[in-house]
């Protein structure tokens, strides 16, 4: 604990040391530019950093989207670009005295916006936003949550968000990340029935493993597969057949309104040993603690997966027949449940400008380019007229519309992360038809969660994006550090090893000394306070 308060302090004081020395850094001159309209008469360029998938050009101005922005514009964007390690080597430019004009797609926290605004680091927005970006401003005017969702506790707005609506409340795509899929060509070729129950997904994946249903005569299928605590790879669908299962935060909130650790209940414990039954019996992944994405799709290409967890099938064992959504399964009790994520279209810090910046209204300007309404659409999935690779759009004169192309088999993960810029923008609900169609995954993967998940999922609240006081930020975090690697830790070791049940009054005690109480304390308060406001 002494090491991490110390590292700590030690960035504040480098951060602090970095803004009395922002003159040296990678900034743009002060162009001495006022009542700024774009295009610009003359070219000027600003100076961003950024992150983006390796998948995507290494300059982002080899980017389609980029080169049509600066023709509209006349700006130029001098791009630092990371496409791995990006929050680590941000923080060192900032520790450093390295501060660009803005930083793009910055993966700021709440605990970094406030930081940064502490010590200096980034400037407020909010009069900016009034004055000089119309596009946001209306989106905010319109949609008043989201001005309240990007406002500091302290009044003020230190960056700016991505927000992508696609469904609301429990219907909204985002209620549920990582799917399960299932091998149907297995099931038929085994003359099987859908698993309906955690005892019939055992018998099946008994009989993935000893029945050889791919037919080569190998036992190299893979019952079950999954990335451990990898989020939307991760196996936690199936912890709701045992109670009020399991999200990426260990954090649900009951119909009573009380927030509930997840990780702590009896119900939790069941679901585990659980897994532990399926690992004894040889059913999971050998590689499933280990294993990184590439090594993961790469399996589900070859159709070596019986069942095995992600957003869209398409993105591991292609759009096809083969895997079909496995139904959610009956637990000991009977019940089936689906637990909600508590994940919105919504990222309230997606980019902030700096102190270092000489150029703020030209700077909001062009980042209020990135809310008009067909400009997000592209940044947030990818472009149109592209000679050179597959479109995700076609781009209607007549309407000023967009049009979803078909994917045409391609993995649109895969396609989006090479065209799309990501960056702040924002999608609304009533884009649909006038400004876009809706994705087509994206309407099959709502279709499928209205059949399959929707009428499952008994709770009526999650937990919302609020913006806590620093201090409240700063002490989550602190126990999030321990609290959550430990709970992570004996989740595996008792897959894999077992003894939860002689370890369990340990584990609470641990959980005890790892400050839960005054965990729960705070987001208890926090969503109370939220559910007053909505009253």
């Amino acid at each position: 604990m002494r090491v991490r308060k110390f590292g700590l302090l030690m960035v504040s004081t480098l951060v602090l040391a970095a803004c009395g020395n922002t003159a040296t850094g990678p900034s743009s001159p002060d162009y001495k530019l006022s009542n700024v309209t774009l295009p610009l008469k003359d070219k000027v360029t600003l100076k961003f950093t950024t992150g983006s998938s390796p998948l995507a050009p290494a300059d982002p101005n080899d980017k389609l989207i980029y080169k049509r922005l600066e023709e509209a514009t006349n700006v130029h964007i001098d791009w630092t670009n990371y496409s791995t390690d990006f929050a680590e080597k941000r923080n060192l430019d900032i520790s450093s005295g390295d501060l660009p004009d803005a930083f793009i797609n910055a993966s700021a926290s709440d605990v970094d916006l406030i930081k940064w605004a502490k010590n200096g680091v980034i400037v407020p927005l909010e009069e900016l936003i009034d004055q000089h970006m119309p596009n946001l401003k209306k989106i905010l005017d319109e949609n008043p949550q989201y001005r309240a969702m990007i406002t500091a506790p302290d009044g003020h707005i230190y960056s700016l968000p991505w927000i992508e609506e696609l469904g609301a409340d429990k219907e909204s795509i985002h209620s549920v990340n990582g799917m399960a899929w299932i091998n149907v060509d297995w099931l038929k070729k085994l003359g099987l029935e859908m698993p309906k129950t955690t005892e019939d997904l055992v018998k099946v994946l008994e009989a993935f493993k000893n029945d050889d249903p791919n037919g080569n005569g190998q036992a190299d299928e893979i019952p079950l597969s999954f990335i451990n605590n990898g989020g939307n790879e991760d196996f936690k669908i199936l912890m709701g057949a045992f109670g009020i299962g399991d999200n990426d935060d260990h954090l649900v909130v009951g119909n009573d309104k009380k927030v509930d650790f997840t990780a702590d209940n009896e119900e939790y414990k069941e679901g585990i040993k659980f897994m532990r039954d399926l690992y004894e019996r040889g059913l999971l992944d050998s590689e499933a603690f280990e294993q990184d994405w590439n090594t993961y799709i790469a399996k589900g290409s070859e159709h070596r997966y019986g069942v095995y967890f992600t957003w869209d099938k398409a993105n591991v064992t292609g759009m096809n027949d083969s895997y079909d959504v496995l139904p959610v399964l009956a637990g000991p009790s009977g019940k089936k449940h689906i637990t909600r994520t508590n994940n919105f279209g919504f990222q309230r810090g997606r980019a902030v400008i700096t102190s270092a910046n000489k150029n703020l209204e030209l700077t909001a300007k062009w980042l209020d380019e990135m809310y008009k309404p067909v400009q997000s659409v592209q940044n947030n999935w990818g472009t149109y007229g592209d000679d050179t690779q597959q479109n995700i759009f076609e781009y209607d004169e007549a309407t000023q519309s967009l049009k979803h192309l078909p994917l045409e088999g391609t993995a649109p993960g895969e396609l989006r992360q090479k065209t799309e810029v990501g960056g702040p923008l924002a999608i609304l609900d009533e884009y649909y038809g006038k400004v876009t169609t809706m994705p087509d995954d994206a309407k099959w993967r709502l279709d499928l969660m209205h059949e399959h998940y929707v009428p499952f999922m008994n709770n009526d609240y999650n937990y919302p994006r609020v913006f806590m006081q620093v201090e409240d930020l700063e002490t989550i975090e602190l126990i999030e550090a321990d609290l959550m690697e430990y709970v992570n830790r004996k989740r595996s070791e008792w897959i894999v090893n077992g003894n939860i049940d002689g370890e369990w009054k340990e584990y609470l005690s641990e959980l005890e000394r790892f400050r839960l109480p005054e965990w729960l304390k705070i987001k208890q308060q926090y969503f109370d306070d939220y559910i007053a406001n909505q009253e």
